[in-house]
């Protein structure tokens, strides 16, 4: 695991080598342990590096590396699993190989069968950059999923970068990096912010793929590369591989077997996926809540290992979020050597400030900060961890697969013109609800069960108006006034009611459909991301072994019919967790890792949220609807327990926000 960044532009300074060195310099918790910078004028490319040593302790994995023949210079950040078997048919090829990493096979490979067919055959999580000294094109490449980033775009001006075919500009400068710190290293980063993208933020908790918070600046979606020629400055960015080309051949080809043979064939899998992910030179251990996908990826660890494996996970002093006490009980069951890692008010306290220079650009999924704890603890003793990331996609776990097709299922029977007057009526029950309780006199317990009721028909209200499930889903994914994330920014353009992957797909049922657009989207936007700058800010490798792209490829072909079983999602995969751990210890409800962020706003951060949305700081920063932010912030302190979300988006822009004024990023606004 690393970290890189580089340059398309002039090389004509002697400060060249120690712009690169600035910019790979800005990452180092990516990659403390060594450091790499490779010029090559002729081409006008520069690329920087940091080491994360993890295969391969010796100077022989040393980055950015030249192929054998020389035509080949790669930067590159992941894993690719299955390298010793690729390395041992390069052997039988002919090709030999001097000291023992995955990358010193990927550049192999390349020299062998070529870029897009070496793609094909790599079984991991990567991002790349890769310059063809002989063609003359620079390659920036993105795994299946979009488990590792890659950002890129111009040190300064418009982003003019269309999603498909690319024309640098004259004498534009083009920069490419892991995070968006490496790119604003550059001493001509000059970029404003995107309001739209802002937008985005407000409506989803995180930025999306293409856009990032930067106007001149964009992400790689997953499974895609960009092929620059660097004489025309011509290019184009391609899929490699399609989510939705697997799903839909999945679909058309359903496994026609038993539960149990269905369960025999995942099993093999899981292993295999697991296994590879466990071959490090480096302690390994592996995060545990207690839940179906981490307890099932640690017994299969388990299983596996010689020795009882270090196990992780996040308690809360807050008994209502506090799910360690399972996952201790699992440890127990498996014989693992465990450790729990308690939370407080005075943890998030401290961690709150580092969180906008973690993440690089807005990002409002709370988890991020007992993410970054357990990361930051399990480092002490360890340089890799396993985590049970992706199961709910890939198989269907979250609760509103089941609920939103329900809903929808019981609100067609109503028209949709009453639907849409009943929506406005419930548009704002918690201040109907307020009225009822002052003229009844309602006090204590019982006022506050008639605001519950409000706020139980507010949540109603929001799904009046969606016509299907994936509108019901998105919304469901919407931070701010549902689809209206755009209403509270100023001068964002209107945003469309759903974005293409909610709809791309085109066939299947209502699950099928749903868990794919959270694959495509959610997955990589805010988990994947999530636990990558978690994880790399103290220079700790996370693996995800449900994230292989041969368990996509098999969960695609899951009948509706073994999804689900007696209201159990995530079937198959709990018929291979329960041939080694007890169904009593795993069957409960669905938690999630969400700290108790509301009442600690409501407590000890709420001096610090106050200073963030003072009115007449809002005013002068001039990027949101003063009014709407200030009439949210006060409903929230009032109790309304729904805006918890919404309001913790926009701390996290004005946090991130006082970052770059900060550091004096915020230019042409």
């Amino acid at each position: 695991m690393c970290g890189f960044a580089g340059i398309v532009g002039k090389f004509e300074s002697r400060d060249d080598n120690a712009t690169l060195t600035r910019m790979a310099d800005a990452i180092v918790h990516r990659g403390p342990d060594d450091s790499g910078v490779f010029i090559d004028p002729l081409h006008s490319v520069g690329l920087a590096f940091r080491r994360l040593s993890i295969q391969d302790l010796s100077p022989l994995g040393h980055q950015p590396m030249r192929s054998v023949s020389g035509r080949y210079v790669i930067t590159f950040n992941g894993e690719v699993y299955n390298f010793p078997v690729l390395r041992s048919t390069l052997e039988k090829a002919g090709f030999s190989f001097r000291g023992h990493s995955d990358t010193e096979v990927i550049l192999a490979a390349f020299e062998a069968w070529g870029i897009e067919a070496s793609l094909q055959r790599f079984v991991g999580m990567f991002a790349m950059a890769l310059l063809d000294r002989e063609a003359g094109r620079l390659w920036l490449i993105r795994d299946r999923l979009g488990v590792k980033p890659l950002y890129f775009g111009l040190a300064s001006g418009p982003c003019d970068l269309p999603e498909s075919k690319i024309e640098l500009p004259h004498n534009a400068t083009l920069l490419f990096g892991s995070e968006l710190k490496a790119l604003q290293a550059h001493f001509g980063f000059q970029q404003a912010v995107d309001r739209n993208a802002l937008a985005l933020f407000m409506r989803h908790g995180y930025i999306p793929h293409p856009y990032s918070i930067w106007q001149g600046i964009k992400k790689l979606p997953p499974g895609s590369l960009l092929e620059l020629d660097l004489a025309s400055r011509r290019g184009e960015i391609r899929s490699w591989w399609d989510a939705k080309a697997v799903m839909r051949s999945g679909m058309d080809d359903l496994l026609v077997c038993g539960e149990d043979e269905a369960a025999d064939q995942l099993e093999t899998l899981l292993d295999d996926a697991i296994g590879s992910r466990m071959i490090a030179d480096v302690p390994l251990g592996a995060f545990l809540s207690g839940g179906v996908d981490s307890s099932l990826v640690v017994s299969r660890m388990q299983g596996l290992s010689s020795r009882p494996v270090k196990t992780f996970s996040i308690g809360f002093d807050h008994r209502d979020f506090d799910e360690s006490k399972h996952a201790e009980a699992v440890a127990r069951h498996l014989g693992t050597d465990h450790q729990t890692v308690m939370m407080t008010a005075a943890d998030a306290l401290n961690v709150v400030p580092k969180l906008s220079q973690i993440w690089d650009e807005p990002f409002a999924d709370a988890s991020q900060i007992p993410s970054y704890l357990v990361c930051h603890e399990a480092r002490k003793s360890l340089a890799v961890v396993l985590s049970g990331d992706g199961g709910d996609e890939f198989f269907g776990g979250y609760g509103h697969y089941d609920r939103l097709p329900a809903l929808a299922s019981q609100l067609e029977r109503l028209p949709f013109s009453l639907r849409m007057k009943l929506a406005e009526l419930f548009e704002r029950p918690e201040g109907l609800s307020s009225g009822w309780a002052s003229a009844l006199n309602l006090k204590g317990t019982k006022r506050l069960q008639v605001a519950i009721f409000g706020e139980m028909l507010a949540s109603a209200g929001r799904y009046l108006s969606c016509q299907d499930p994936l509108e019901m889903q998105y919304r469901w994914m919407s931070f701010w006034n549902a689809f209206g994330g755009e209403s509270v920014v100023l001068g964002a353009d209107a945003l469309p009611r759903t974005p293409p992957a909610f709809w791309e797909l085109g066939q299947g049922n209502w699950r099928t459909r749903m868990r794919f657009a959270d694959c495509v989207a959610y997955l990589p936007g805010d988990i994947l991301t999530k636990v990558d700058r978690a994880s790399m800010a103290v220079s700790l490798e996370a693996r995800e072994p449900l994230l292989d792209h041969r368990l996509y490829e098999f969960s695609a072909r899951v009948p509706e019919a073994m999804q689900v079983n007696r209201g159990r999602s995530r079937w198959l995969l709990r018929k291979v967790l329960y041939r080694r751990v007890p169904a009593a210890m795993i069957e409960r409800p669905k938690q999630g890792f969400t700290p108790p962020y509301e009442a600690w706003l409501k407590g000890p951060l709420r001096d610090w949220a106050e200073s963030l949305l003072e009115e007449r700081l809002l005013v002068e920063q001039q990027f949101f609807n003063v009014g709407q932010i200030r009439a949210q912030w006060q409903r929230f302190k009032n109790g309304d327990h729904d805006l918890v979300t919404s309001i913790w988006a926009v701390l996290m822009f004005q946090d991130w926000l006082a970052r770059q004024n900060n550091l004096n990023l915020i230019r042409g606004q």
